[in-house]
């Protein structure tokens, strides 16, 4: 059995993760793989709950943090530890580089509080799970769509009612951008840049060629 996958896609809205992982998720399928979609916050019903209450409630930002990384606790026991440990190949709609950039960059929330949160939140010794990934879990590849936030802002106009992070200003996703850009810097192996602003094709070949050069497509 091939060992399992874990691919995060990160990027602000507008940037077009949704449309690159259903491509991308179908070329896996193709190739032999079992795919497993999901996405943060949310993922399974209590950590969907909380996506609600942080896209919608107003609240702090180390409330924020603290419920972002409360589902994704729950999110990493119940679908993603079994996905890998069953050889699946999981494709995530964000996962923790999105709270550093959102929360520690957007909000400029305390950077080294919450890598204290990633560590607690993201350890699996407890589940008696048999991973070849680091611990505290980290995604095999991330994929980071990289759109200047104006770009996303003309794509989004009009599509529909935004959430509470949304609705920011530019200048919310500049910082957002920051954050993205300075977790990159700290995982350089882990992360692609993909550069959103060019045409779907170039995209999609951008994020199979990350992929082909580590020989999983």
């Amino acid at each position: 059995m091939p060992p399992g996958l874990f691919i995060s896609f990160e990027g602000i809205d507008g940037a077009g993760k949704s449309t690159h992982i259903a491509t991308l998720a179908e070329a896996l399928r193709t190739a032999g793989r079992t795919v497993v979609l999901t996405r943060e916050p949310g993922g399974t019903p209590l950590a969907e709950q909380i996506r609600a209450l942080v896209l919608h409630e107003p609240m702090d930002a180390l409330t924020e943090a603290l419920l972002m990384f409360a589902a994704r606790r729950d999110h990493i026991g119940q679908v993603i530890v079994p996905a890998l440990a069953r050889g699946d190949v999981l494709l995530c709609d964000r996962f923790t580089d999105a709270t550093f950039a959102y929360q520690g960059g957007g909000r400029g929330f305390d950077w080294k509080s919450l890598s204290k949160l990633e560590l607690l939140a993201q350890d699996t010794s407890a589940l008696q799970a048999d991973l070849m990934h680091e611990n505290p879990l980290q995604p095999d590849l991330t994929l980071w769509f990289d759109l200047p936030p104006a770009v996303a802002a003309e794509r989004l106009a009009g599509t529909r009612v935004p959430d509470r992070f949304e609705a920011q200003p530019v200048a919310f996703f500049e910082a957002v951008r920051a954050g993205y850009a300075r977790r990159c810097a700290q995982a350089p192996a882990r992360f692609v840049r993909i550069d959103a602003h060019q045409p779907k094709p170039a995209v999609a070949q951008a994020v199979r060629a990350a992929l082909a050069e580590r020989g999983w497509l």
